[in-house]
């Protein structure tokens, strides 16, 4: 196995396609390196995209956030704008692991590692984040969600990687959150996870909303019926209701040793509520 930390996308491409499905992308490394010593992986070449600047990096372009694919957990929830411009997506990538991993882990990685219950990808795909993909024909840019495709699979295609993540300019009285359930108090796998991103008018009701859920389907899931529910309400009770009615209809959960589809599905509606309740408030506060 050859380890390689190139400093330019274009480097990188070139050995990521050099080796193809035998090549493996190592940015913080928390789940590569547990794959590894599990042996359930054995790669022929590893590349580190660390050292490429733009993966690296966390800046806002005339209101919109760019964060790099290497850029770890606690990084981001030191930035004050990013915080304060998408405190749901922060408040997602802090929730993996302990302090440690928060020092390693990434945006980019908890994406393409592909788990159904993976913290940060609801709340990415509840933001409208899109993924800049770098590859052998150039740059491409897709929505968070196109890229996985099911369990440990990614659409990406040889040669190509996540350099970063775009989000979109923020309108005024615009908010977001990021609730999970797990078995233990920190440190555990999603039993559920549910991201919420809204916008509100003067008059204080919703003009815009996406509704995303982990842990729930072979990949995170966009609801859209749950958003289109909040559109032209103020949220109140009866239409929370309304909505999370429609995120469990629309989820198709397993029965595993973490819960049961029955709960998973029961869950998933209480989460988006609370979820609701807090983009609210930070909407109205924004």
């Amino acid at each position: 196995m050859r380890y390689e930390s190139p400093e330019t996308t274009e480097a990188a491409v070139e050995l990521l396609a050099g080796e193809g499905p035998r090549c493996r992308v190592l940015a913080g490394g928390t789940d590569l390196l547990v794959q590894l010593r599990a042996g359930m992986i054995s790669p022929e070449r590893i590349v580190d995209i660390k050292r490429i600047r733009e993966t690296q990096e966390i800046r806002v372009d005339d209101g919109a956030l760019v964060v790099g694919a290497a850029v770890s957990g606690a990084e981001l929830g030191e930035h004050p704008q990013a915080k304060g411009i998408w405190p749901g997506v922060v408040e997602a990538a802090e929730l993996i692991g302990s302090t440690q991993i928060q020092g390693r882990a990434t945006l980019g990685g908890n994406l393409c590692n592909a788990s159904p219950a993976a913290d940060t990808v609801p709340a990415l795909i509840a933001a409208g984040a899109r993924c800049r993909i770098a590859g052998p024909h150039g740059m491409r840019t897709i929505p968070v969600e196109d890229v996985c495709t099911g369990p440990g699979q990614i659409s990406l295609g040889a040669g190509e990687f996540v350099l970063a993540f775009e989000f979109p300019v923020r309108p005024p009285r615009s908010s977001d959150a990021y609730l999970r359930f797990i078995p233990r108090t920190e440190m555990d796998i999603a039993v559920v996870g549910v991201g919420i991103n809204l916008t509100l008018d003067e008059g204080g009701h919703c003009v815009s909303a996406r509704v995303a859920v982990g842990a729930v389907a072979p990949t995170a899931i966009v609801v859209e019926k749950a958003g289109a529910t909040l559109v032209g309400t103020r949220c109140d009770e009866q239409t929370l209701e309304a909505m999370a009615a429609e995120v469990r209809a629309a989820c198709r959960p397993i029965d595993d040793k973490r819960g049961t589809a029955e709960y998973r599905t029961a869950v998933a509606g209480v989460l988006a509520i609370r979820a609701t309740r807090i983009a609210v408030e930070r909407a109205r506060n924004a």
